[in-house]
């Protein structure tokens, strides 16, 4: 079996065609076909149904391709240590993040990493709480910065880099939007506009209220912080998110507040692997991150 097998099995498995597969790898299509053919019967098996021009995989084509993929991903996490091992600082670093985020830390973050070793490469990945959970442990990626951080979850491994306080966003004709702060208590009977079900900022403010023995009106859910806050623009209700998520500009038509009863909060960190070695290269921005943990705060 060899590795160019294994690659045009993949690019075929991926476009279900093999001229398209061939047009991908710029190469003829009988050269993929040949090496196709070659790793079937090599195999004993077939791992693709011809249906016309196009093919499908077959079952047992299907448990080949998960196996050949991870197998293709570990060539690829070599080659990377091994490039990095004689030039850490000209490695890559893949990180992911949520959208809560990517306004402020995520940028903050690299540009500072950037001004000390300018020549790394950054591949960035936006994802919901559990994509970057599985993503680490699976292996497409090592880094992810999230909030809240998981905490039973024995494949990861936790660094908290901060705690962050959640505010009250309020239309600014709200009958409290003159207070320098709010209880959340004093909002039990507005309508809110939070991210949908399934989403941990959700969560965290369901439970906050629920704490206090009020389960919040929510009128509008929203799975994007720009979709949400102009929903409040609109004085269609009222939101609550991590400080964070805010960015420095707020339109006049929305009064952020602090919120004093209960404080609401997020430990917001960094995770990896607890079963792998980082590559050197992430390595770095992992220790980047511990050390410069106390500037990230608000």
């Amino acid at each position: 079996m060899e590795l160019r097998q294994i690659l045009y099995f993949i690019e075929v498995a991926k476009l279900e065609h093999v001229t398209e597969a061939s047009y991908a790898l710029h190469v003829s299509q009988s050269a993929v076909s040949r090496q196709i053919f070659k790793l079937e019967s090599e195999l004993g098996v077939d791992l693709f149904l011809h249906e016309g021009r196009k093919v499908k995989l077959t079952p047992i084509g299907k448990l080949f391709l998960a196996h050949m993929e991870q197998l293709v991903k570990v060539l690829d996490n070599a080659r990377q240590e091994i490039s990095e091992f004689l030039d850490p600082e000209r490695g890559t670093v893949r990180i992911g993040f949520p959208s809560s985020l990517a306004a402020q830390m995520i940028p903050g973050v690299v540009s500072a990493f950037r001004e000390q070793y300018p020549a790394v490469h950054f591949q960035l990945q936006h994802g919901s709480y559990r994509e970057l959970v599985d993503s680490v442990i699976k292996g497409d990626m090592n880094l992810a910065i999230m909030g809240p951080v998981p905490k039973n979850e024995s494949q990861i491994k936790v660094e908290v880099l901060f705690r962050e306080k959640f505010k009250a966003l309020l239309p600014s004709k709200h009958k409290l939007a003159g207070k320098s702060s709010v209880k959340l208590s004093d909002l039990k009977d507005d309508l809110f506009v939070l991210f949908p079900e399934g989403f941990v900022l959700r969560e965290i403010v369901v439970n906050a209220c629920g704490d206090l023995g009020f389960k919040p009106k929510v009128t509008f859910e929203g799975d994007d912080l720009d979709a949400i806050k102009g929903l409040v623009s609109a004085g269609l209700g009222l939101t609550v998110l991590p400080e964070i998520a805010l960015s420095e500009y707020l339109p006049d038509s929305i009064v952020a507040l602090p919120i004093t009863e209960p404080l609401v909060t997020r430990d917001v960190g960094v995770i990896i692997p607890a079963n792998r070695e980082l590559p050197p290269t992430e390595k770095l921005f992992y220790d980047f991150l511990k050390e410069m943990a106390p500037s990230f705060g608000l």
